[in-house]
């Protein structure tokens, strides 16, 4: 670890954010008194396209420590745990993790050492697609079409490598979703369309071995969430819906659609619903019980689209400049307003999106910064993080007290 660390500058205009380190680990934080700052235990880490360099930023204390990966212009996802980061160097068929030192209790969170990475690393072809639930760690390789796995149990754990599941699947461009009852639904490629997208999803058990097979046949997939009871995959036939039991679906897309589809879903708080993400038409609730979609923000000027820490909020973040962000449970928008300059559409690295409950992260590569908005009143500071901010993940926990 590099002893380096970078207070926040602040907006000249703004002076909203007092921020304290005065916190100890005796003391109990009532969470309801301190909405116009960030929770104790909640960090961002910032990955970097041209370096190695992992920014670590703790919000509320105003500092960063850097960090140095194996590998520059990584993937960063957080695990189900919320403890540990994912890193993803697909490139370099590496996977690292790293650890927050923040185990919760359901009522408090406990202090496991400090930042630090994790003993487990994984060695894959072409590891892209990253999910954790369970307790466990999956990527999709695309290089051979094999599931790497390990358990977050095993993160500390020296030499811990992931295991590898060979489904007897040819390499593609592929994805996985985890259910309730330890199965993994995981597309299938058979040829029937050009290209590298796969066609078909299937449903394995750990060893590899098919569970039930594919029912469907599409004309190409791409992007998938699970939430451990229905697997969702973006289909150009249709909204893909896989269940645990075998049975499958294809929900319509809106009549007005033509030939776009959901390249993108994403997870929810709420049971069978997930977000549908298309950038040539906007975001839409997708219900599977019902099976309806419908329109929460329609516009082809979306820059990036994501679902916040506690999967209640939906930001979007448009190419003007302008954030929205909705409730999920009412499809109303809570806010509006322009938070960065404008960025082309041809832009080659974009600005990029995460929302905790209480702020949003948007990354300014041009400027090495990380831009904290506050929700409540959109107020802005700002972070200086390593030189071209690439990627970023939340983790930790939504909560400041202490044991």
């Amino acid at each position: 670890m590099k002893n380096n660390f970078k207070k926040l500058l602040l907006l000249p205009v703004l002076s909203l954010f007092v921020l304290s380190c005065s916190y100890d680990d005796d003391n109990l934080v009532d969470d309801s008194q301190e909405s116009s700052q960030e929770y104790k235990y909640l960090r961002v880490l910032v990955s970097d396209e041209n370096s190695t360099e992992l920014s670590l930023v703790n919000p509320l204390e105003a500092t960063v420590q850097s960090f140095d990966a194996k590998f520059p212009k990584s993937a960063l996802y957080t695990t189900e745990s919320g403890r540990y980061a994912g890193i993803i160097h697909r490139a370099d068929n590496t996977v690292e993790t790293f650890d927050s030192g923040f185990e919760y209790h359901g009522d408090h969170v406990d202090t496991k050492g400090t930042p630090k990475f994790g003993g487990l690393v994984g060695l894959s072809l072409l590891p892209t697609h990253f999910k954790s639930k369970l307790g466990e760690i999956l990527t999709f390789n695309d290089g051979d079409g094999t599931l790497s796995i390990a358990n977050e149990s095993e993160i500390h754990t020296v030499g811990a490598t992931f295991k590898t599941i060979n489904a007897g699947l040819l390499a593609h461009h592929g994805a996985m979703a985890t259910f309730q009852n330890g199965t993994y639904a995981i597309t299938e490629k058979d040829n029937s369309i050009a290209g590298t997208l796969p066609e078909k999803v299937k449903i394995i058990d750990n060893t590899g071995k098919t569970v039930y097979d594919a029912k469907i046949g599409t004309k190409g997939i791409h992007g998938n969430a699970s939430d451990g009871t229905y697997a969702l995959f973006g289909s150009a036939s249709g909204i893909l819906v896989v269940e645990s039991n075998g049975n499958q679906k294809l929900i319509d897309h809106p009549t007005d659609f033509g030939t776009t589809w959901f390249g993108t879903i994403l997870e929810t708080a709420y049971d069978g619903k997930f977000i549908g993400y298309a950038a040539a038409k906007g975001a839409y609730m997708i219900d599977v019980v019902t099976n309806t979609v419908t329109p929460i923000f329609e516009s082809t000027n979306i820059m990036q689209c994501k679902v916040s820490y506690n999967h209640k909020k939906l930001g979007i973040l448009l190419h003007s400049g302008e954030i929205k962000i909705y409730d999920l449970n009412s499809l109303q928008q809570d806010k509006s307003a322009s938070v960065i300059a404008a960025t082309s559409a041809d832009s080659t690295q974009k600005p990029q999106l995460e929302l905790s409950e209480r702020f949003a992260y948007i990354t300014s590569p041009t400027t090495a910064e990380l831009l904290q908005i506050n929700l409540s009143n959109l107020n802005v500071t700002k972070v200086k993080v390593s030189s071209t901010p690439y990627r970023i993940t939340i983790f930790g926990h939504e909560n400041s007290v202490a044991h």
